[in-house]
């Protein structure tokens, strides 16, 4: 028997795979889709490759996070077809030092080691995630690994996925009944299509619940779109449960036996715990429905649309033993991970990612409008309120202003040889170096750090950091120099996770306090309002199928404000998270005048501006890594 090893960087957030690959004629749709009793186990990486065949591995002294070319030898059978050099999603602050002496450099960034190989054993190691769109070649170097090095064949198909859904679903329940919980979304959706295809009608208890979190109208329009797919659904408004609603949370994330209370989600700041509160209390709902219908619980089995994204960003065991927590999800929460102890949940499409969940949709005949619907979170708007009591500005608040400052300003700084100029040279390339000089000279950028914090990942783990927002008197002449300077300032500032750019004037007064907010009723109306002028311009103008998600976020923050004259923080902003992906685990902003036209944003920005209470309107412009989709 010939065994054949693929070790890569599994997946974005902290973990990797090695693929141990028989004489099998099976081929995974993609490597995150192996199935759980094909030999999977976590490794780190081409690192624990090289250390197991005697090579060295050192922390490095500057991260790389982000979309980067690498050099690659393309006699390397891994890399056939490609070109010398490749772009590839670099996320890794360590790397191999000294090669092992059997194996062989096959990638390099500079002078960092990208991949190295045993051709002769047919052993991969990658330092970068061909898994990913931001490798750009990643599929073909997945094609060259399962077919050429290890020889499968191809024929499991999407049909094929289809199919064992539809198994799984009949042998996991057996002749009991499933509630699933729609909200309306691709994942739900699909996942009931599946349910209702393989248990009939009667078997299938589809409930819309309007948590008090939808966007304008939608509950109606999905209980319409839902309805028209021939779906026995009832309608449940839970808002008022929702907003008044707790949990409880380990007081010690080290002992999970003693727990505390939370506060009521109306008056919950901590993002993880709003999660939690929301997450538990659909599970609370489901309960309330099946005890209403007067069916036993051992008879009801909960669906989850849960994709192997929810379940890696939440840490969950079923992914990982090893990975960082980067958010949870509300569907993976303590609560719902007791029932899937308990053997009560069903989740077919727990392998599979957004893009293959849409194609699986269109194959069961859905329309266009639902597989192609952009993706709303479960929690809905209530994670797209950034809620504080207070500003956050740590010890190094100061400092992290300051070196913002100086990055976006670097030819003065440079200069005036300005105390910090170091961290910035030892972080960039001398051509980066040359990008900020230009930069400073172009567009007179002012920086302003904002004290709240939005969730990201770098490294493979989770940052809760600062926001830095760029701001003119200048037309902004090309986008492109924005979205490289958001990739630049996180890799150097290692505390900001987040760039966004502030439409308007040059923003003159530092932003020191925030206005005190909460998930009441009037936060949300005023989101709500924002989210809808927005979104109707995205559908209006034609460009809503160019973009694959478009949150609005309402974050804390009063601009314009002379604090000398201590004017009381009392409005908030609106950010515009424009993002582009295929496979929801890593993406890019659209750039103005590239992806959507300039014309459109500002449609945008003048709708939003309209809405009672807004101080500024906001452009994120940052990747993913390091900035997540959502702001928590």
């Amino acid at each position: 028997m010939i065994l054949r090893y693929f070790i890569v960087d599994y997946q974005c957030w902290g973990f990797a795979m090695a693929c141990r690959l028989d004489n099998f004629s099976y081929c995974c749709h993609s490597v995150q889709n192996v199935p759980s009793d094909f030999g999977r186990t976590t490794v780190p990486d081409e690192m624990m490759m090289n250390a197991e065949f005697g090579g060295s591995v050192l922390k490095k002294d500057v991260r790389d996070d982000g979309q980067f070319k690498i050099q690659i030898d393309t006699k390397s059978p891994l890399f056939k077809g490609l070109e010398k050099e490749e772009l590839v999603l670099l996320t890794h602050g360590d790397g191999v030092d000294k090669v092992a002496v059997n194996l062989k450099v096959v990638a390099t960034r500079g002078r960092s080691i990208s991949a190295i190989a045993n051709e002769k054993l047919k052993i991969y190691g990658v330092q970068f995630h061909p898994e990913v769109d931001l490798t750009e070649k990643g599929k073909e170097i997945m094609k060259n690994f399962l077919y050429d090095i290890a020889g499968l064949k191809g024929s499991f198909t999407m049909h094929s996925r289809e199919i064992e859904c539809i198994e799984f679903i009949k042998k996991t329940v057996g002749d009991k009944k499933v509630l699933m919980l729609v909200s309306g979304g691709v994942d739900s959706t699909v996942c009931a299509a599946l349910v209702h295809r393989a248990l009939g009608e009667e078997r299938l208890i589809a409930i819309h619940v309007n948590n008090g979190f939808m966007r304008k109208n939608e509950s109606l329009q999905v209980e319409h779109s839902l309805r028209q797919l021939g779906l026995k659904l009832r309608v449940v408004d839970a808002s008022h449960q929702f907003y008044n609603s707790m949990t409880t949370v380990p007081i010690d994330k080290n002992d999970p036996v003693r727990k505390r209370t939370t506060k009521m989600l109306c008056m919950t700041t901590n993002p993880e715990e709003k999660r939690k509160i929301i997450g538990d209390t659909f599970v609370n709902v489901a309960n309330d429905i099946v005890s209403e219908l007067q069916l036993k619980p051992d008879d009801v089995f909960l669906g989850q649309g849960t994709l192997r994204p929810d379940l890696i960003e939440s840490a969950s065991k079923i992914a990982s033993n090893q990975a960082d927590t980067i958010k949870t999800h509300h569907n993976d929460t303590e609560l719902v991970r007791l029932l899937r102890e308990e053997g009560r949940i069903v989740e077919p499409l727990k392998d599979f990612h957004k893009d293959e969940v849409r194609i699986l949709g269109k194959d069961l005949g859905l329309p266009l409008e639902l597989t192609q619907r952009h993706p709303f979170p479960g929690p809905g708007l209530a994670i797209r309120v950034i809620c504080s009591e207070d500003a956050y500005m740590e010890k190094d608040f100061s400092e992290t202003s300051v070196l913002a400052k100086v990055i976006v300003d670097y030819c003065n700084a440079l200069e005036k040889k300005h105390a910090l100029i170091n961290r910035v040279q030892n972080g960039t390339s001398d051509d980066e170096q040359l990008f900020l000089v230009k930069v400073s000279q172009e567009y007179k950028l002012t920086t302003t750090l904002l004290p709240i914090q939005s969730v990201g990942v770098q490294g493979d783990k989770r940052t809760y950091s600062y926001v830095v927002g760029l701001s003119s008197n200048e037309n902004i002449k090309d986008w492109e120099d924005l979205m490289v300077l958001a990739k630049l300032i996180p890799r150097i500032c290692h505390n900001i996770n987040r760039v966004v750019y502030i439409f308007g004037d040059a923003v003159q007064f530092p932003v020191q306090d925030i206005t005190p907010t909460f998930l009441t009723t009037g936060v949300l109306s005023t989101l709500r309002q924002a989210d809808f002028l927005a979104q109707n311009v995205l559908h209006s103008s034609g460009y809503y199928n160019q973009i694959s998600q478009m949150p609005i976020i309402l974050i804390p923050i009063h601009f314009d404000r002379d604090v000398v004259s201590r004017q009381p923080s009392c409005q908030r902003s609106v950010v515009i998270r424009t993002f582009l992906t295929h496979d929801f685990m890593t993406g890019i902003p659209a750039t103005p005048n590239r992806h959507l036209p300039l014309e459109i944003v500002n449609k945008m920005v003048s709708e939003i501006q309209t809405v009672p209470g807004i101080s500024r309107v906001l452009y994120d412009l940052t990747p993913k890594p390091p900035g997540t989709t959502e702001w928590e």
